[in-house]
């Protein structure tokens, strides 16, 4: 299928784009104290109190079935995507992998979740063996329903659609490229950009691992008092088709 995005433009946008997203949250939020900066930063989007991406109640390619709470004590990384996807999906879990690698003795407090948006094609054989192709310890889940998918969807904020190929028959996702973090009591605390980064991922789960000395991200503009939920994502700016953006 010819791309209908060129690949300058796909840089071009995913580049203002960050970049807009970084300085709309620093605007959101209260400059640093000296209090904070004794504090681990996070890199990506904090999301508080966040009225979405709850919990999941899915099964993995072992039919066994899976929620949030089978992971506490972990920090956990969900991930959408499908199996077919020609650059997104692979980058980032390649990139959570080689976090968990920088993570060393602490590795194992990283875990990986990888949601199909492709429960078709994804069957749990392919879906076990995709992920384990990149690390052994990620899981993989699927919704047992086309409704289900679109009620996860829902309350994840992810967008997804399919885009026909060549071939008959045939077809593309396009979805949310991006993916949330939790902490190891279960709560949403971020929400990471695609293409963060490696290091990037690895320092983010290590500050949320350390819950009792709390989470900041750093801004140097002043906040008017009061208290900000997290944004509600939007899903109309899709990228090659193979994401969406994710305020």
């Amino acid at each position: 299928m010819p791309d209908r995005f060129p690949a300058a433009f796909s840089a071009a946008f995913s580049a203002v784009f960050s970049a807009a997203l970084l300085t709309a949250c620093a605007l959101a939020l209260p400059a640093c104290s000296p209090q904070d900066a004794a504090r681990p930063a996070l890199r990506g989007q904090a999301l508080h109190d966040a009225p979405y991406a709850r919990d999941f109640h899915l099964i993995d390619a072992d039919g066994q079935p899976r929620s949030l709470a089978d992971f506490k004590g972990k920090v956990v990384v969900v991930f959408f995507g499908y199996t077919q996807c020609p650059d997104v999906c692979p980058t980032t879990l390649l990139e959570l992998a080689q976090a968990r690698q920088k993570l060393g003795a602490e590795a194992g407090r990283l875990q990986g979740i990888f949601i199909t948006l492709d429960p078709a094609r994804d069957t749990p054989e392919v879906l076990k063996a995709y992920v384990a192709s990149f690390d052994e310890s990620f899981i993989a889940l699927t919704p047992r329903s086309p409704q289900e998918l679109a009620a996860l969807a829902r309350e994840f904020k992810i967008f997804y659609r399919q885009t026909p190929g060549p071939i008959e028959n045939s077809y593309t996702l396009d979805h949310t490229a991006a993916s949330y973090m939790y902490d190891p009591q279960g709560r949403l605390r971020l929400y990471q950009t695609y293409g963060i980064g490696a290091d990037a991922m690895a320092a983010n789960a290590r500050a949320a691992a350390r819950k009792k000395r709390g989470l900041r991200i750093c801004s140097k503009t002043q906040k008017r008092p009061g208290f900000q939920r997290a944004p509600e994502p939007a899903h109309d700016l899709p990228v090659r088709g193979e994401s969406a953006k994710l305020e």
